[in-house]
């Protein structure tokens, strides 16, 4: 399954990059990605939709705890592909809780590595290193009222 996972944070970041780039439906985007994957299993198609989902149901309140640990680099102005790299890993290990948060910063940094610019695997390492000391608190920050 780590294969098929590498694999579906792939196409969640490139269903990202698209919506963030061009603005398209993110469910459409995802249908087409999605459609041409049989060599993914089903809990990898579903990890697909989460991913790409959650990140953009909470990209602004994931894009304020980006904005303040790196100050000096408005998320806005940031590479459209570093931006999502983030938004996906704080997803990932901080909301849904389903990845434990080392695997999560590795498989950033890998995608950063293989898609962006030679810096960006620092950055994203940097970034997620300073908001993993907050996992607890960003978890909280994020559980619904009530229930814990």
């Amino acid at each position: 399954m780590k294969h098929e996972r590498r694999k579906a944070r792939t196409l969640a970041l490139q269903v990202l990059y698209e919506v963030d780039c061009v603005d398209h439906q993110p469910q459409e985007v995802i249908t087409r990605y999605l459609q041409d994957q049989q060599s993914l299993g089903e809990e990898a198609l579903d990890f697909v939709q989460r991913l790409v989902t959650g990140a953009l149901k909470f990209a602004p309140e994931i894009d304020r705890l980006i904005a303040g640990c790196a100050p000096e680099w408005p998320v806005a102005e940031l590479a459209v592909l570093d931006r999502n790299i983030l938004r996906l890993a704080l997803w990932e290990f901080a909301i849904a809780g389903e990845t434990p948060l080392k695997v999560a910063i590795n498989e950033a940094v890998e995608l950063a590595k293989r898609f962006s610019s030679d810096s960006a695997p620092r950055f994203i390492n940097g970034v997620l290193g300073t908001l993993a000391q907050r996992e607890g608190e960003i978890r909280r920050q994020f559980q619904p009222s009530g229930l814990g």
